[in-house]
């Protein structure tokens, strides 16, 4: 099936050419090779399909009913490599991104630009803390944050996330704010819960001192939103990405309670597969990376 498509495709290209010499020129093969298929598609099926002379050819009916089907089939053809070769250089079709409820609200400011000058462009945004499966969810791109369970898709680090230890004014004020990372044991902690029921705490001083703190978390949740939003209520102190909570500081909405914090996170991009990367995944990744060089608390 596969050499009688080729040879289908090879009639077309002589019809097109108008001798056996200038198709051969376009194929990039010999006239004698494109003689040799000629003859065997001919025999293939008993049917004289051209006339030959030395100077030009002509179709037989047989041949001039059969060349219309094989330039339908060499359109096709050609329009299905056009759209391989446009989902690899122009972004298009339908992006399928995924992202955990903390970091979905980055992707339309990130995304809108990309959006608005690639019409053809569409987008299909899948928000879920759990870890997805790519391939079984059909999903393109992935943002995923922290340390990432071994897989077979492909990651790539687009930034790091700084983290803050944050509380609302109304529990520093019926609390004793912290001053050393010991002080922090004392306190109620909001957190994500871990196996044990504990949190391990890397902390980093101002002056580059360094603990580590077992913390047992009064409150749990599986949700970075939802943590952000009890420690806005004043049920205790939790750590959140700055990115999350820049405008609650700013608004005075949360506080900083100490110095101490743990190092910055990564974040990344995840793809189902490392080759052919359409040009919409591309694009979208460095998109992300462009808005997230303006986002306060995310370095590069």
């Amino acid at each position: 099936m596969i050499n009688d498509l080729k040879r289908l495709a090879l009639f077309a290209e002589v019809v097109r050419a108008g001798s056996l010499t200038a198709a051969a020129r376009r194929l990039r093969i010999s006239t004698s090779a494109v003689s040799q298929q000629l003859r065997t598609l001919e025999q293939a099926h008993g049917v004289t399909l051209l006339h030959r002379s030395t100077r030009k050819l002509s179709l037989t009916d047989a041949g001039a009913r059969f060349a219309e089907h094989c330039e339908t089939m060499l359109v096709a053809a050609e329009r299905a490599e056009q759209q391989l070769t446009l989902a690899r250089d122009a972004p298009e079709g339908e992006l399928r991104v995924a992202a955990p409820v903390g970091f979905a609200r980055h992707v339309a400011p990130a995304l809108a630009p990309l959006l608005a000058a690639h019409p053809a462009l569409r987008l299909m945004v899948v928000v879920d803390d759990a870890m997805i499966d790519l391939i079984a969810s059909r999903i393109d791109l992935a943002f995923r944050g922290g340390r990432l369970p071994s897989s077979t898709a492909v990651a790539r680090l687009i930034c790091h996330f700084e983290w803050v230890i944050c509380a609302s004014p109304s529990y520093i004020a019926r609390a004793t704010p912290p001053v050393t990372a010991a002080d922090l044991l004392t306190h109620q902690w909001i957190g994500l819960p871990r196996d044990g029921q504990h949190m391990i705490l890397d902390l980093h001083g101002p002056a580059g001192q360094r603990e580590s703190l077992r913390v047992e978390p009064r409150i749990t949740s599986n949700n970075q939103y939802t943590l952000h939003q009890m420690c806005m209520a004043g049920l205790g102190i939790a750590v959140c990405i700055r990115p999350d909570v820049d405008d609650d500081l700013r608004a005075g909405r949360l506080v900083t309670v100490c110095d101490w914090r743990p190092a910055p996170g990564p974040v990344y991009a995840v793809t189902p597969q490392r080759e052919g990367q359409p040009a919409k995944v591309r694009h979208a990744i460095e998109a992300m990376r462009d808005y997230l060089r303006t986002v306060p608390g995310a370095s590069m």
